[in-house]
């Protein structure tokens, strides 16, 4: 069934299991699911709410049972799911944990692949790739899925999330630590994210997708250089061009929806839902020419965008943003950071979202992205007992739907 813009949403958010005193990755998400079900299976229908595997054995997927069209309490459906996985995760000492990297796995030992269903898809990129890399083994996110209907809407939707996904990582990173030290990045797995297929670059491109706006166009100038590139590698021919694109946001045309993919999980449900209502109704905003007309945003090239996003993965919502012509988008005159251009979209639509949401946007908006507190908790100290503290709390947020405080 096909659905108009913003008529449904599709979320998913990826969480990785870890022993609940050491908090090292614990691979038993086949154990899990086999708990829950009876015998093992990869898809778990829960309701509203599908349990599914990842590549790697320690990462779990929970997405909306198909499509929704309610935002406003999804964050409840997903804490009660994360409530029943620790419920059950209690005989394995193991408990869900948060935010987009684990601050002490070491994935070149620690990696291990899903062996089970689409396990000859996994290994195949293994092959290619080397999924043993912090790229691969070392990142959670949430995902975005906002239906088009026609070309026409595909035009508009693909046109505003290219200009939006630049300053993203503004709100949701949550990755400022690899292997007990702080990379100089907030959103780690961003940095990680732009270099991890790069033996075959045409896969996610310059991250931010390049400017086509029809669905013919896309097949010519995305998915067939796609094809080309993985034929030599794909010699069984089981890989997907869908399942390939790793491009920011990535155009699914097996169900007509533009999946975002360039968000860091956060905390809690709470906030990840309050994100992706802000990242919504601000696209709404972008769509209706109110601030900027559609040919306009068109004119953007991936290595303008590329050139802002790449420094927002490192400073996150305190990165200065020096493109006048970027930040006029917003009604924005002189240098802004990127705190500023978030701050100008909420004020916009702050009036479309409910009193619970808003309470979470503005404290990111107050306090920071997640990565900033952390960064605020440790106050300098990278021991692991610091760490262990800080992410345990991290624990505790998920546990509980609550936001990491400073």
């Amino acid at each position: 069934m096909k659905y108009h813009l913003f008529e449904v949403f599709g979320i998913e958010l990826e969480y990785m299991l870890v022993r609940k005193e050491s908090l090292k990755v614990n691979p038993i998400v086949d154990q899990l699911l086999t708990k829950k079900n009876g015998s093992l299976s990869a898809n778990i229908d829960n309701g509203k709410i599908e349990w599914s595997n990842e590549l790697v054995a320690h990462v779990l997927e929970l997405k909306t049972n198909g499509p929704t069209a309610n935002l406003e309490d999804l964050d409840s459906l997903f804490a009660e799911n994360i409530q029943e996985i620790n419920y059950l995760l209690q005989e394995f000492w193991t408990i869900l944990l948060p935010s987009a990297s684990h601050p002490l796995m070491r994935p070149k030992t620690e990696t291990q692949l899903w062996k089970h269903s689409y396990s000859k898809i996994y290994a195949l990129y293994n092959r290619i790739f080397d999924c043993s890399g912090h790229g691969w083994g070392n990142v959670q996110s949430m995902h975005i899925n906002l239906p088009f209907y026609n070309d026409t809407e595909f035009e508009k939707l693909h046109a505003a999330v290219r200009i939006l996904l630049p300053i993203i990582p503004g709100l949701s990173a949550s990755s400022p630590i690899f292997e007990g030290k702080t990379t100089g990045f907030k959103d780690s797995r961003l940095e990680v994210y732009k270099t991890n297929q790069k033996e075959i670059p045409q896969l996610t491109g310059k991250v931010i997708p390049e400017q086509v706006f029809s669905k013919t166009d896309y097949y010519q100038r995305i998915f067939k250089p796609i094809n080309a590139a993985i034929k030599p590698f794909d010699t069984e021919n089981i890989l997907d061009h869908h399942f390939l694109n790793s491009r920011g946001a990535i155009a699914r045309f097996d169900r007509n929806a533009i999946e975002i993919r360039i968000i860091d999980i956060q905390e809690c449900p709470a906030a990840d839902i309050a994100i992706a209502v802000l990242i919504t109704e601000s696209l709404k905003v972008l769509i209706s020419g109110e601030w900027i007309a559609l040919e306009e945003l068109k004119k953007w090239h991936e290595d303008d965008l590329f050139e802002i996003f790449n420094s927002v993965i490192r400073d996150a919502e305190e990165t200065k943003i020096q493109n006048e012509a970027f930040l006029a988008i917003f009604g924005i005159k002189e240098e802004a950071s990127v705190k500023q251009c978030w701050e100008k979209l909420y004020e916009r639509v702050q009036s479309q979202v409910s009193a619970k949401h808003q309470h979470t946007i503005e404290y990111i908006l107050k306090n920071g992205s997640l990565s900033t507190r952390i960064l605020k908790k440790l106050d300098g100290d990278f021991s692991e007992e610091k760490i262990k503290n800080v992410y345990s709390e991290l624990g505790e947020c998920l546990a509980n739907n609550l936001l990491l405080k400073v």
